[in-house]
């Protein structure tokens, strides 16, 4: 008795990664300008998420610049 599957024919479990940037590039609409995927346009919503989020870090960094620093320097 086996605990593995036998083998089967039709199509393969494995994607390449080319077809992966394609399906994510003309599906799904996202763009890879740097490391990671990113969507080609932003909405309102999501650029608003993106300035609060940045201006609720810089005012923590602000509040407390040795710990910031110190933090920084350990990663």
């Amino acid at each position: 008795m086996s605990t593995e599957d036998s083998k089967r024919s039709g199509r393969s479990k494995e994607v390449s990664t080319k077809r992966v940037h394609h399906t994510m590039h003309e599906y799904l609409g996202m763009t890879k300008p740097s490391a990671k995927w990113v969507p080609r346009e932003l909405t309102f919503d999501q650029k608003q998420q993106c300035a609060d989020d940045s201006e609720q870090c810089l005012k923590m960094i602000k509040r407390n610049i040795p710990e910031f620093l110190q933090t920084l320097l350990h990663y």
